[in-house]
């Protein structure tokens, strides 16, 4: 699929095969497909095949999708890794966003893409909760520490 095409199926109430099939995309669809687009710097590749897609855009890509399908709860796994630094603050600028529109879930390694996001953190070790807090709490925790510098 291309990615505009990706989008679309992303749209709430676009899962339907039948809706896909028979049903036109409305003006103001395409219009949020295009802006969603432009946000994530992809509208170049509006009518090219994800698969070629670069690593970074195709994460962007993805998220847009999930952006695009409203959750209530966006949860996303290790979503920076990989990216080239500009990939990696667009997708920070996306995240900040959705503050206040959704509960956003983020497991991350990469402390500095955790710091920009401000947000608080929890650690897990071993399943369970190690430590929570702000950034600055989190680092200066020796215990935390020790489980993950082996200090």
């Amino acid at each position: 699929l291309t990615v505009f095409e990706n989008l679309e199926l992303a749209l709430p109430g676009r899962r339907n095969l039948w809706r896909n099939l028979f049903s036109a995309l409305s003006s103001e669809e395409s219009d949020r497909i295009d802006t969603m687009l432009s946000r994530v710097r992809l509208s170049d590749q509006r009518d090219q095949s994800a698969k070629y897609l670069s690593h970074g855009q195709r994460q962007c890509l993805e998220i847009a999708m999930l952006i695009m399908a409203e959750p209530k709860l966006l949860l996303v796994d290790e979503p920076a890794a990989g990216l080239s630094d500009d990939e990696t603050s667009l997708l920070v600028e996306l995240l900040l966003e959705l503050r206040g529109q959704q509960a956003i879930i983020v497991i991350e390694h990469d402390m500095e893409f955790v710091r920009r996001l401000e947000a608080p953190v929890t650690v897990l070790n071993e399943g369970h909760i190690m430590a929570e807090g702000e950034m600055e709490e989190i680092q200066a925790n020796a215990a935390v520490v020790e489980a993950y510098l082996g200090r």
